[in-house]
């Protein structure tokens, strides 16, 4: 039994602990916000954050996250009213959506350390979030917004 806290409530889950956190999150909790993308931490549709650093679930085992607080899209802003998610719909940001959750994650993970990004902090910061449609002018401007006016 692996006990941690998930978007603020404490958790616990029954698995091996060298599950990977995905799996847990996604079949044990419930919270299918945070995607599976390539199972080899490449892709970043996974993203979620451990302790406010933003980790590839895919790649990290549960025992990992014993005593630690994780963060997925759900627990962002349970009503959508983060500045990133208010930016992503006025950017029109997704199209397929797939891999939004995971770069709205790492992008949360960038303002938090650095309020005021500039294009070339985001696009290195973003760097390793792949979206397979191809919006990254998009997700750089909702996050130059969500800057602006977060």
């Amino acid at each position: 039994m692996v006990a941690f806290t998930i978007n603020g409530k404490r958790a616990t889950a029954d698995a091996d602990p060298s599950t990977p956190l995905l799996w847990v999150v996604r079949e044990h909790l419930k919270l299918t916000g945070t995607k599976y993308g390539c199972g080899a931490g490449l892709c970043g549709a996974c993203t979620v954050h451990i302790d406010g650093k933003a980790a590839r679930a895919c790649q990290t085992a549960l025992e990992q996250v014993e005593g630690k607080a994780v963060t997925t899209i759900e627990g962002l802003s349970p009503d959508s009213s983060h500045p990133l998610q208010k930016a992503w719909v006025a950017e029109q940001v997704p199209q397929c959506g797939y891999c939004q959750s995971g770069q709205i994650m790492k992008a949360a993970e960038l303002l938090a350390a650095n309020g005021n990004p500039s294009r070339a902090d985001i696009v290195s910061h973003m760097n390793g979030n792949i979206c397979r449609c191809g919006t990254y002018n998009r997700i750089v401007a909702a996050i130059q917004r969500a800057s602006k006016e977060g």
